[in-house]
């Protein structure tokens, strides 16, 4: 072997070496969601050299979503990051470019009291910029164990509860701020605060508002194999990899992720289920072994065009009908404060984002709260909770919030105002 043909055999054995530590992310552990140890950065430049979006993927049996950190410029110079994602070497090697050209991080921002996905990395993030303040929900728990935040990594000397009032935070001169809740649950409390950045006229929001896209998203093309996975009928089926069957896949990854059991799936036997793993070409760890223990109905596709909407915004199924009826009232105010500001795009954690939207669009999707709805179209052009879905395909959930409610685990909800 020539000295060439030996470094080139070298090089192909040490690449994948080095991919997978600028992926690595090895407190998974803690929170162990998919892609586990590994996961990929996403990075995006949503306002010319002013807003960047930092995209990661996370889940549970293939059923994975975006998760979205937001890093804004200050005028002053710096940077402000909102929700936090796994500080990889990847996603951390992305944030030193952008300090070197736009000044440090000063503000880390965690957005809410219950949100594990995006509480847990925002500790280990914190320690990576060691100047930063770091600014959490005044209602901060943790489960099983209420711990000190300190405890879940955070630094104790550099991390504060926003102030009630935005107008006393430090950066309040580019951003307001609107904290929703709290709202009673049970094991603590649901909180969550939407910032505005006054320059870029941009809301961020944490899971109050997705837009569902039928295409999926760009993150997720990194690693297509959950996205095969859910485009199978059944476990004997080879699918091919190409844009429509992703598609697909990912249209079902958003049934399973809205409604935990979307009414046009059906749990098949065990029984059948191991049989058909015997049977099934792919019976790879990664596969589940040839597991694939459900079958969709026809009219999957049906569910999906009325979640989508169109990309229309909405508040998620769940949130909808286990968290924000605990307090009504409280929702509608928070939404109401909300569309004073003047902001013509969105960034959720999740799901798609930048949206364009406008106020009076963000407010329309809070009208499942209220008797007489006071934005939008009537209770009666969509169907009887103002949603355009089936009110089978949120059956599951149902019955989940009236055990939760039964159980005495949540207060139950409280009427529409």
């Amino acid at each position: 072997m020539t000295v060439k043909e030996e470094y080139v055999s070298r090089a192909k054995t040490w690449e994948p070496l080095s991919r997978a530590r600028d992926y690595s992310w090895p407190l998974w552990p803690v929170v162990p969601l998919y892609p586990y140890g590994q996961r990929r950065t996403l990075v995006r430049e949503v306002v010319n050299g002013t807003i960047w979006t930092f995209e990661q993927v996370q889940g549970i049996f293939y059923v994975i979503v975006p998760i979205r950190m937001t890093v804004i410029k200050l005028e002053a110079g710096g940077l402000l990051v909102y929700a936090p994602v796994a500080p990889t070497p990847e996603c951390i090697r992305h944030m030193k470019e952008l300090e070197a050209q736009h000044g440090g991080v000063k503000y880390i921002i965690v957005p809410t009291a219950v949100g594990i996905e995006h509480k847990v990395f925002a500790g280990p993030f914190a320690r990576r910029f060691q100047t930063a303040q770091v600014f959490v929900c005044p209602h901060q728990w943790s489960f099983p164990l209420n711990l000190p935040l300190s405890w879940l990594g955070f630094p104790g000397h550099r991390t504060q509860a926003l102030p009630l009032n935005s107008a006393e935070a430090p950066f309040a001169d580019e951003f307001d701020y609107d904290i929703l809740g709290p709202l009673k649950l049970g094991p603590g409390p649901f909180e969550e605060v939407a910032f505005h950045h006054h320059r870029s006229r941009t809301l961020l929001v944490t899971d109050a508002i997705v837009s569902v896209p039928a295409e999926p998203p760009a993150v997720l093309q990194l690693d297509p194999y959950p996205m095969l996975y859910h485009a199978k009928d059944n476990a004997l089926e080879v699918v091919e990899d190409n844009s429509a069957t992703r598609r697909k896949g990912w249209q079902r990854i958003s049934l399973f992720a809205l409604y935990f059991r979307p009414s046009t799936l059906d749990v098949i036997g065990w029984g059948q289920a191991w049989r058909e793993a015997r049977q099934a070409p792919d019976r790879s760890k990664r596969a589940y072994f040839g597991l694939f223990p459900v079958q969709w109905n026809p009219e999957w596709q049906q569910s999906f065009e009325a979640l989508h909407g169109g990309g229309r915004l909405l508040v998620a199924p769940i949130l909808q009908t286990l968290v924000l009826n605990r307090g009504p009232q409280a929702v509608i105010d928070w939404a109401d404060r909300v569309v004073r500001w003047n902001f013509q795009r969105i960034i959720p954690c999740h799901f798609d984002a930048p949206l364009k939207a406008h106020p009076s669009q963000f407010r329309e999707a809070f009208t499942f709260l209220e008797k007489q709805p006071s934005w939008g179209r009537d209770p009666g052009d969509q169907g009887e909770d103002n949603q355009p879905w089936s009110p089978e395909d949120v059956k599951f959930l149902n019955f989940l919030n009236q055990e939760l409610s039964r159980r005495q685990i949540a207060p139950p909800p409280q009427e529409k105002v």
